[in-house]
């Protein structure tokens, strides 16, 4: 039923003609009410200085004047005559000595007759070349003008009528469908662009990042936990409670809540026990430990404070315990390829190997500039195994880089509270021409692993760096407030492109 009245509305307005091929584009001055074209005309209007030459003489008339005729009076001195103009250039004006006299008795001030002429004419019959000599001279400006000239088109009419667009179910039943005037549809037009939303560069760098750990077989660390205790953030990494980073210039602390609840009471002397009297090979710092410091809640000012959370509930297995339901989980599977794979049958202690990242951010008490900011990102990644050495994590530097496109690495001894030897990374900026710092690297303490029950031949890589270095060198940004915060350009992040490593 419904097909045949839609057949019967087509043929209806095909004999009427009443509807024409809207494929076609409407010609302009086609079926319009009224028609019209545009003129301009080009003028010129004195300046202040032009129409005073227009009513009191040009300069070089005006020197002129004064001079007395060669011959008949005494010469002006250069003194007396500030301005000679074109007198000279004309033939008008001579000199004499020591000054100045008329070499002619009469003059014509072209110069005057013509900007007289401009003002009432607007144009000059000299032509183009006098109306450029004084456009030159500041005499005259341009000016454009504009004139309409207008008809009446094919379809004009003294009353509006508003095209139907669309057909309508009121149309159909009342029957004014036969005979009403339908607007032309062009069916070539395109579209209003869509407003969908767009990824900010800082995600698909941090994507392209993610891919490539994903790649390397790692298992994403949840780090949604932007608040932290200052045993997690610091005493569980032996950073000492006298470290400068505690400071509240580095360290942004919560005033409420201000302190966090105690961890597990066997796991915390025993960091206690290695910052004050030492262990596993180490003496310790030998200071006093205040409890007020480690329950401080703070932002936290690195992700590996959720790093020490994960190796924690990995080494549960080692210790014989089972992790608590509140605990933090893996959110992907997948685990390292274990050194001592083969001999884990003989001497299995429950420690599986891993290999885990984060991106997320982190906060610190920073001076804002061209390249700080309070809050950033940090890339971190962790790998857990027995007998792991050195070399294994500049190796492993090597291949995580490449695949970011970085393939000169260099790395630099350091010192990290928690990591030891550690490293700093170094890339060559083909851009900048030298070398940058792009990362920190380094094996982690026992003085951190034993107290969480991990065997003593287990050992753990650790580096870090940043999203937004690389996403600012990647997208030729060179101030970190245009990328992150109210600065940062809505149309920019709508037309970046993908970064490809």
């Amino acid at each position: 039923m419904s097909e045949s009245i839609q057949q019967l509305v087509l043929d209806t307005l095909n004999a009427q003609g009443s509807i024409a091929d809207t494929r076609s584009l409407t010609i302009p001055g086609e079926s319009v009410m009224i028609l019209y074209e545009t003129h301009e005309v080009i003028s010129h209007v004195l300046t202040a200085e032009g129409a005073q030459i227009a009513h009191e003489g040009s300069h070089e008339a005006r020197v002129w004047s004064v001079l007395p005729l060669k011959g008949q009076g005494e010469p002006v001195n250069p003194a007396q005559l500030k301005k000679e103009g074109r007198a000279f250039k004309n033939g008008w004006v001579g000199k004499e000595g020591a000054g100045f006299v008329k070499l002619v008795t009469e003059i014509k001030d072209v110069t005057q007759l013509d900007l007289k002429e401009i003002e009432q004419t607007g144009a000059p019959a000299a032509g183009e070349k006098t109306l450029a000599d004084l456009r030159k001279r500041k005499l005259i400006v341009q000016k454009k003008g504009q004139w309409f000239t207008v008809k009446k088109g094919e379809k004009f009419s003294t009353s509006i009528a508003k095209p139907e667009t669309d057909l309508t179910a009121e149309m159909l039943a009342s029957g004014s469908w036969k005979t009403s005037t339908y607007k032309k549809y062009n069916f070539d037009a395109e579209g209003v662009p869509t407003s969908g939303g767009a990824l900010h560069p800082l995600l698909k760098v941090r994507e392209e990042i993610r891919n490539i750990f994903l790649e390397m077989g790692f298992a994403e660390m949840p780090t949604q936990s932007f608040v932290e205790s200052g045993f997690w953030c610091f005493d569980a990494l032996f950073v000492p409670q006298q470290h400068p980073a505690r400071d509240l210039q580095d360290t942004f602390y919560l005033s409420d809540p201000s302190h966090s609840l105690p961890p597990k009471e066997d796991y915390y002397n025993l960091v206690k026990a290695v910052h004050t009297e030492g262990g596993y090979g180490s003496i310790g710092y030998r200071a006093p430990w205040q409890p007020e410091e480690s329950s401080k809640l703070l932002l936290r000012t690195h992700t590996t404070a959720s790093s020490a959370h994960m190796l924690y509930k990995l080494a549960a297995k080692c210790r014989g315990e089972d992790v608590d339901s509140d605990d933090r989980e893996f959110t992907h599977g997948g685990a390292a390829t274990s050194k001592a794979n083969d001999n884990l049958a003989a001497k299995d202690d429950g420690f599986r190997p891993a290999k885990l990242f984060s991106i997320d951010r982190v906060f610190r008490n920073e001076t804002m500039d061209a390249t700080h900011l309070a809050e950033f990102h940090q890339v971190e990644g962790v790998v857990a195994d027995r007998n792991l050495t050195l070399a294994d994590l500049i190796g492993f530097m090597r291949v995580f880089f490449s695949k970011m496109g970085i393939e000169q690495v260099r790395f630099k001894p350091a010192y990290n509270p928690y990591t030891e030897p550690s490293l700093e990374i170094f890339a060559f900026h083909p851009m900048l021409n030298k070398w940058v710092e792009v990362g920190n690297s380094g094996m982690f303490r026992p003085e951190m692993l034993e107290p969480m029950g991990f065997p003593k031949d287990v050992r753990v890589h650790g580096w870090g760096l940043s999203l937004e270095r690389p996403t600012m060198i990647r997208y030729g940004i060179n101030n970190i407030r245009t990328l992150v915060g109210h600065k940062t350009s809505i149309e920019n992040n709508e037309n970046s492109p993908a970064v490809m490593f």
